[in-house]
């Protein structure tokens, strides 16, 4: 509430408004709650050596004053700053002085005012300013309805000190207040912390090196599969690495400690074979030099380590890929030409199969050379939609993963019957056909009998002379072992049979 009829003196005003008093006043924590219990006693205190029925503890705004503390008044928890006695305490030259007004209907400044105009009737007013980081934010008074002919001496003084008082009990709540949220904060901060360390995996550690005692997170205890609840020792981190990497475990621990560097080793979990890497630093040391305390992180690398191995053997197995491939290219490339003296059929016979291969290195290459599907061997020849649209090829069989050399081996041979095929076969003219059918045996071992059947087309002669590509049909399994190739120049069309073990599922 406001009074506008009652403005405060400018002088008055002035020391109110001050910037510096008001961002003060601001920073004051919980400046808007509610009475408290030690500025009750204390406003008790000041009405009893007054002999006064009303003591207050005041802050001051702008425009409001607030009870922090309101003794032998109720229902009053704030009032304009326009009527405000103690608003004039503010305006006082010093910190040590007191506002006395001893009889308000004959004190110029508050005749009219109000609250001494009507209730509480205010006669009687002793005020003292409450100084909280060196400015005026309240005061303690006390009042009555009785006027005083005069104040007893040292009871003004008493004011002062107990305003000093209460003066001390707002910046010990302020910074108690402060301390309190600082360390809420700390603690939020301190989960976010830990929750951050569980979703990354990561391990944090503390090593008191006089005690050998390590204090560590959760995670750390689970990923050396410690105790959950002992206290854990160096000793027993040496114990639960794998024996084969505590050497150097050690050797960075004496390196760190000798010569300054940042802890740095990679090892094994004994229990489980994962490996860890660790990096620390020494934070503390003696007078002398010696280490005090080490602080650090352990992370869970096994899926880098294992991808690491399988680039490692990817490359080796690229490069055997390679090598072979190349003797093959140049084989093939030497016998084509063997086969095809004139230049242009040799770049038409020599690319499609050089083609072959290297689809089916590409197909290898996109599945890490862990081995292709049947279906797309037989796609890289038929085309994808052979078996939604075949075009006169009849395909039967249940898909199945081949190995690397299988793959490249099986392609050749049905690129080179495709081949035939078009040129001289089944599909040389409009009526022929080919038929494609395989089983997947088990017993007495497992392997794949895949039979290649042409019909309908010209009838078959046997050849007088075996060229290249009947002898890549019979040679292009010649890697994979105990592999057949059969193949028979039938009247009714060419025939093939091949089969090649498989190795064993999976379980």
């Amino acid at each position: 509430m406001t009074d506008k009829n009652h403005p405060l003196p400018d002088r008055v005003r002035k020391a109110v408004d001050d910037p510096a008093r008001l961002e003060a006043l601001a920073t004051l924590e919980a400046i808007d709650s509610g009475p408290d219990a030690d500025f009750e006693r204390l406003s008790r205190i000041a009405a009893q050596i007054f002999d006064a029925e009303i003591a207050l503890v005041t802050l001051i705004d702008r425009d409001r004053q607030w009870f922090r503390a309101c003794v032998g008044i109720d229902g009053l928890t704030e009032i304009a700053t326009q009527v405000s006695f103690c608003a004039h305490t503010i305006a006082l030259p010093g910190d040590g002085d007191a506002l006395v007004v001893l009889d308000a209907t004959k004190d110029s400044r508050f005749a009219d005012n109000p609250l001494v105009t009507g209730w509480p009737h205010i006669r009687f007013c002793g005020s003292a300013a409450i100084v909280v980081a060196g400015q005026k934010l309240g005061s303690l008074c006390v009042i009555s309805a009785t006027p005083r002919e005069s104040v007893a001496p040292g009871l003004q003084e008493q004011l002062v000190e107990l305003a000093g008082l209460a003066s001390t009990l707002f910046t010990l709540k302020n910074e108690a207040r402060v301390r309190a949220r600082t360390a809420a904060a700390l603690v939020r901060e301190e989960w976010r912390h830990a929750l951050t360390l569980e979703a990354g995996k990561v391990g944090s550690w503390v090593w008191d090196v006089r005690t050998g005692e390590v204090t560590c997170n959760d995670m750390f205890r689970r990923m050396y599969a410690l105790s959950e609840t002992d206290a854990i020792h160096v000793e027993d981190v040496l114990a639960a690495t794998h024996p084969a990497d505590r050497a150097a475990v050690q050797a960075g621990i004496d390196a760190s400690f000798a010569d300054g560097v940042d802890y740095s080793a990679e090892a094994r979990v004994a229990s489980s074979g994962r490996w860890m890497t660790m990096r620390g630093r020494v934070y503390q040391r003696d007078a002398e030099g010696k280490p005090l305390v080490m602080m650090g992180a352990s992370i869970d690398i096994s899926e880098s380590k294992q991808s690491a191995e399988h680039t490692r053997l990817l490359l080796r197995e690229l490069n055997h890929r390679v090598k072979n491939t190349l003797a093959m290219i140049q084989s093939v490339a030497r016998q084509t030409i063997r086969q095809n003296p004139d230049p242009q059929d040799f770049i038409d016979a020599f690319s499609g199969r050089l083609r072959t291969i290297s689809d089916a290195h590409v197909l290898l290459a996109d599945r890490d050379w862990s081995g292709v599907q049947l279906y797309e061997v037989i796609a890289s020849q038929l085309g994808p939609k052979f078996r939604t649209h075949p075009d006169r090829a009849e395909v039967r069989g249940e898909d199945v993963t081949l190995p690397a050399d299988h793959a490249l081996g099986l392609g050749l041979i049905l690129h080179e019957l495709t081949t035939n095929a078009h040129r001289y076969g089944a599909w040389s003219d409009e009526k022929g056909t080919v038929n494609i059918d395989w089983e997947v045996t088990r017993e007495p071992m497992r392997g794949l009998s895949l039979t290649w059947r042409e019909k309908g087309g010209p009838k078959v002669l046997p050849p007088e002379d075996y060229g290249l590509g009947i002898r890549l049909i019979e040679r292009s399994l010649a890697k994979v072992l105990d592999s057949e190739v059969e193949l028979s120049f039938d009247p009714e069309g060419v025939a093939a049979r091949v089969w090649m073990p498989l190795p064993a599922e999976q379980s």
